[in-house]
């Protein structure tokens, strides 16, 4: 077999092994599950890999080409390992996944069989199920720049350029009043202008939920408060006190990247594009036809 050290291909040559499979979940936090099926705990690479949550794997789907190597993953949901409010809460979206086939009398001999992400992840009667998607997943979405009037980059990121946290784009403070963790109300938040923050984000800083965010679908002011109402709810509890960050939003247009955040060198947008109508133009008899421009 290509790739197995030696020792461990004598193993499984044997005729008599002693075989189990171990997973290592690595989420977008740094946070680190590591579980087996085999019936007592095992470590290597400075983890342990814990025996206790019923954890079982389907057989492993492998192609030479493009397609998405996939298996699943089964496992008993457990307050000491992958508990239900933190899959409701998207935490293990994406994680990063491996999975060995070790020899469970010496760790030292084993195979990495298995490594890329977790892709949709469904929970039922107290069991997730987790389908895990190969290294090849990326390579079947699409890539390259959009042609369209609209930026589009994501605020802040590289191809954006600006910086989020400078005066004026972003405020920090805590949580006065919350309706289902979806609209946020504070007395006195002045110094930002009506719509400022409409289509921006609204990150959790601390309590439960920290590390958790929503896009802002309105920013108004109601009955002499400042009202910020989510497109959905956090999915975490959220209470009087806990700290978050509100950050200013973009509708993607160029004249708000030049007025609202002095950013015009970095749109990357068309905003020249012709309409859709354009490829029906045909001469007319009447009006003036200028060669001018169309806008």
């Amino acid at each position: 077999m290509a790739g197995v050290e030696p020792s461990f291909a004598a193993h499984l040559g044997s005729g008599v092994t002693t075989l189990c499979h171990c997973w290592r979940l690595t989420r977008a936090d740094g946070e680190v599950f590591a579980f087996t099926d085999h019936d007592l705990p095992l470590q290597f690479d400075g983890v342990t890999f814990r025996a206790d949550t019923g954890l079982s794997a389907r057989a492993l789907a492998q192609t030479t080409g493009l397609s998405v190597d996939n298996t699943e993953a089964i496992g008993a949901l457990s307050d000491h390992a992958i508990r239900e409010d933190e899959i409701e809460q998207g935490r293990f979206d994406g994680a990063e996944v491996q999975a060995w086939l070790v020899n469970w009398t010496d760790p030292a001999q084993r195979l990495l069989q298995f490594r890329g992400s977790i892709g949709e992840l469904h929970r039922a009667g107290g069991s997730f199920r987790a389908e895990l998607r190969g290294l090849s997943e990326p390579l079947n979405q699409p890539m390259g720049r959009v042609y369209q009037k609209p930026c589009s980059a994501v605020l802040g990121d590289g191809n954006c350029g600006f910086d989020v946290s400078a005066p004026g784009y972003s405020d920090a403070r805590t949580v006065e009043t919350v309706e289902g963790a979806q609209t946020f109300r504070w007395a006195d938040f002045a110094g930002f202008d009506d719509g400022w923050f409409e289509r921006g984000r609204l990150d959790v800083l601390d309590g439960p939920a920290a590390g958790l965010w929503g896009m802002i679908k309105q920013d108004r002011f109601e009955d002499g408060q400042r009202v910020i109402e989510l497109w959905e709810p956090i999915r975490g509890p959220m209470a009087t006190g806990t700290m978050v960050r509100i950050t200013a939003g973009c509708d993607k247009r160029m004249e708000t990247c030049r007025l609202k955040f002095n950013n015009l060198l970095n749109f990357q947008g068309f905003p020249d594009l012709p309409e859709d109508d354009w490829m029906m133009a045909v001469p007319q008899s009447d009006g003036v036809n200028t060669g001018g421009s169309r806008r």
